[in-house]
């Protein structure tokens, strides 16, 4: 859509953890350049968070994944609102949105159908719906054209990664704990790589939510009272996707509430003991990856933490147990850039990526053949 020029940005994200969508207004330069204005959380009603968790068990009708498409989308549009009314500012400053939507199922496979590959995702919350109530153009659905050219739809926030953290050619991991772990490797020594570690606070939070009724443990309290069961991580280090090499993507689809169910039922640990073995059980599974994975290409100087996790003292401590002295452990609000907000910023630069034609996936990241356009646009009209 011609030169490039400086863009207002809402990014949209709602990820693994269900808690709501982070939402950030973001001015983007024609060079990738940003000032993040302003960002909000917009918080799901709790009976909805549980609507949304419902569909992640694989007998929810097809109804209820149609009309939750609409009311995600709705959320989504409140989600805006909130910021602009937070920030006093009328909708007409906005040039458009990026919105991630909700993923309910990603499926990252190499199994075929009659010839026809079977590798797919799905994120609801309608761009149309966004569209309309905002009265602002949005851009949305970018997994699935990196999955239509063989990648695996994930991650996306490496683009974002390499456009923050990769200018000044030091070699560093750029660690997300969200939901799920994911990590981003920019260093001047090998290509731009990037893959799931495994689970990062959705083992957490759920037994957190369980035991004490709370959404996550703040600040890694409940984790710091508790028994580390070693042995119990040990078995849990043997599943077979810590062993699978990069590209790759897991989620809920692993890592579920049956997932947690069945390590509750079979190790009966104390409330206490379960929390902190699952947060260094996390510290544990991002190390092994860079030893496995990360490592072997690079010698990495630091490990930059953003996402919910990076205000857990508990499993910062831990990771950097993990990784001794030679590697200093830093987060995202060292660069200037928000912990909580990197991937809703992330989004918004996907979109500005989009409006302008700029290819925004990273084959060696997604396993993808070939670089994309990656996302769909609604006008508002």
């Amino acid at each position: 859509m011609g030169t490039r020029k400086t863009k207002y940005v809402i990014g949209l994200m709602s990820g693994t953890s269900v808690d709501g969508v982070d939402a950030a207004f973001v001015k983007i330069n024609p060079d990738f350049s940003f000032e993040e204005i302003h960002s909000t959380v917009y918080h799901y009603p709790l009976a909805f968070q549980n609507r949304i968790k419902s569909l992640f068990n694989e007998k929810v009708s097809l109804k209820e994944i149609c009309v939750m498409n609409f009311l995600v989308a709705e959320h989504f549009s409140n989600a805006v609102e909130q910021l602009l009314t937070e920030a006093d500012l009328p909708s007409s400053d906005v040039d458009f949105i990026g919105s991630h939507g909700q993923t309910i199922y990603h499926y990252p496979t190499k199994d075929m159908n009659d010839g026809i590959p079977m590798n797919s995702t799905l994120q609801i919350g309608d761009i149309s719906v966004i569209a309309k109530n905002t009265e602002i153009d949005t851009i949305g659905n970018f997994r699935t054209a990196d999955m239509a050219v063989g990648g695996n739809g994930a991650p996306l926030v490496c683009f974002a990664d390499e456009k923050i953290f990769g200018k000044d050619k030091t070699a560093r991991a750029i660690q997300n704990l969200g939901g799920i772990a994911n990590v981003t490797v920019v260093s001047p020594e090998c290509q731009t790589c990037a893959f799931d570690n495994g689970p990062a606070n959705v083992l957490i939070d759920y037994f957190t939510n369980k035991y004490f009724n709370k959404p996550y443990d703040k600040n890694g309290e409940i984790a710091s009272l508790g028994k580390i069961h070693n042995d119990v991580i040990e078995e849990l280090m043997k599943l077979e996707y810590f062993e699978q090499e990069p590209p790759k993507t897991t989620g809920r689809e692993l890592f579920s509430y049956e997932f947690a169910q069945r390590l509750e039922g079979k190790y009966k640990l104390s409330p206490n003991d379960m929390i902190a073995t699952m947060t260094a059980f996390t510290a544990r599974a991002i190390a092994d990856s860079y030893k496995k994975f990360v490592l072997p290409k690079t010698n990495i100087k630091e490990i930059v933490l953003g996402g919910g996790g990076a205000y857990n003292n508990t499993l910062k401590r831990l990771i950097a147990e993990e990784f001794g002295e030679n590697i200093a452990i830093k987060t995202h609000e060292d660069f200037g850039v928000s912990n909580k907000f990197k991937e809703a910023i992330a989004f918004a630069m996907l979109a500005y990526a989009y409006y302008y034609d700029v290819a925004n996936n990273i084959p060696s990241c997604t396993g993808a053949a070939r670089k994309t356009i990656l996302g769909q646009y609604c006008k508002s009209l």
